[in-house]
C-alpha cells in the first residue's frame, strides 16, 4: 500500500467497518471530530488498526495534529514513505 488513495480507501473500510461511519461522508476534506463524530478512543483504536494494517509503528504524535480524513492519509503515507 503506497499511494495517497489507496490509503483512503482502507482508512474508509477501518472506519466503516469500527465506527460505522458511513462511507459517503469520508471524504478528504472531512473533520475528524466535527464531521464524523470521532473521538480520542476512536483514535487510537484507528491507529492500533493502521499498525496492523502497515506493519510499521504508529506514533500517535504524527496523527495529534490530524484534523481531517486528509491529515491521516498524509501521515500515513509520510510513515510509510520513511
Amino acid at each position: 500500500m503506497q499511494e495517497r488513495d489507496e490509503i483512503l480507501t482502507a482508512i474508509k473500510e477501518i472506519m466503516v467497518d469500527m465506527f460505522e461511519i458511513d462511507a459517503q461522508a469520508i471524504t478528504l476534506d472531512a473533520k475528524l471530530y466535527e464531521d464524523l463524530d470521532f473521538d480520542s478512543i476512536d483514535a487510537v483504536d484507528m491507529i492500533v488498526r493502521l499498525k496492523e494494517m502497515t506493519g510499521k509503528a504508529v506514533k500517535a504524535e504524527d496523527f495529534k495534529s490530524a484534523r481531517t480524513i486528509g491529515d491521516v492519509v498524509e501521515a500515513v503515507y509520510k510513515m510509510l514513505h520513511d
